[in-house]
């Protein structure tokens, strides 16, 4: 049974910013956008971009004066995150 659990922050934090998790998510990032490019007219731009914070993350982004509205209507990101894997969920204030 465990008597004691220590979370070692700096060591979470050293992984999170690590090459293993930046692999991982630029990987997660580039499945997004290319279930995006399928659920988009062709030729639309889909730019992935990664970046650190306290952890390696990504954006997706859709670079077509129309992509709010394809989101609005279709879920275009919605879809394309949930058909990745990823939970999609509201933001909140």
């Amino acid at each position: 049974m465990l008597e004691r659990f220590e979370l070692d922050s700096a060591g979470v934090r050293e992984i999170l910013r690590g090459p293993e998790v930046r692999d991982l998510i630029d990987g997660i990032a580039d499945e997004v956008a290319g279930n995006v490019r399928a659920l988009v007219p062709a030729g639309t731009t889909i730019e992935v971009r990664g970046y650190t914070t306290d952890r390696g993350a990504a954006t997706v982004v859709v670079a077509d004066v129309q992509a709010m509205a394809w989101q609005a209507r279709d879920g275009i990101l919605t879809r394309a995150a949930g058909s990745a894997g990823l939970e999609v969920k509201a933001w909140q204030r």
